[in-house]
């Protein structure tokens, strides 16, 4: 059965988990029949849209981890029903505490086989926006097995400050990687099967291993923001960007309401 809709009940402590790990893991919160109909759609439109043309081995460590395309929503009918889920949205929302979510973006992440790390990073910091209420919802399109590169989180690390300034490169991961080690932040990593999701806070550090198997690795990712959501100015060129790419037209202490950032669930 079909369903992105519908109401997922959460584990009675799931908000409380988060809050304190700064990701979650869900189970079956899709339906295989659900993954295959959208996942299909969101794998071939990546493959075929994809910019990338040089050989793995040629690649930057960055362009190692994946082929990515980003805002499929506005590629396809189908695409479109999927990132305004209101069954992830209200996921969303709820872990995050507050009324409703915007999209920010999606993006798809296709680790292809051989594919490469996905370096130690935090998402927020290509962002300008005003406040820590975001998560971003990590959603296999397929099993991923321990050697296909499962999304992992360094727990507790959305309080760190220590690395927010570094972007994803072959030093965020060195460097990231062995402070949170120092500083006693687990690394949590596991298996999905077919229909489980993680949602991770903007500021919680996580990583990926390499593609070690046969197959792709395809994974769509949605970026929810607090519907009242205010720009703020951006402190580095990564966030004019995003700035200019994903809110056109929004104004620095005002919410974030562009025809780019739809309201995706709201009570």
């Amino acid at each position: 059965m079909i369903d992105i809709d519908s109401h997922f009940v959460l584990p009675d402590d799931a908000v409380e988990r988060f809050n304190h790990d700064g990701f979650i893991r869900l189970r079956s919160v899709l339906s295989p029949a659900t993954i295959q109909y959208y996942g299909e759609e969101i794998t071939r439109l990546t493959q075929t849209l994809s910019t990338q043309t040089l050989p793995l081995e040629k690649r930057s460590t960055y362009d190692q981890a994946f082929l990515q395309v980003m805002n499929l929503w506005e590629s396809s009918p189908r695409v479109l029903e999927f990132v305004l889920s209101k069954r992830l949205g209200r996921i969303a929302a709820e872990l995050l505490g507050v009324r409703g979510v915007r999209l920010y973006h999606d993006q798809s992440l296709y680790k292809e086989p051989a594919g490469g790390i996905t370096p130690a990073h935090a998402d927020q910091y290509y962002w300008p926006l005003a406040s820590d209420r975001t998560v971003t919802a990590w959603i296999p399109l397929q099993a991923v097995p321990l050697p296909m590169g499962p999304l992992g989180f360094f727990a507790g690390s959305q309080r760190e400050q220590f690395g927010r300034e570094l972007a994803i490169s072959d030093e965020s991961e060195q460097v990231i990687s062995r402070a949170m080690q120092e500083r006693g932040f687990p690394f949590i990593e596991a298996p999905f099967e077919i229909g489980d999701l993680s949602l991770h806070m903007g500021w919680t550090f996580h990583r990926a291993g390499a593609n070690d198997t046969g197959q792709g690795r395809s994974v769509m990712t949605i970026i929810y923001m607090d519907q009242d959501m205010r720009l703020t100015a951006p402190r580095n060129d990564m966030q004019r960007n995003d700035w200019a790419t994903w809110c056109p037209g929004a104004v620095p202490g005002q919410v974030i309401q562009t025809a780019r950032n739809p309201l995706i669930y709201t009570q």
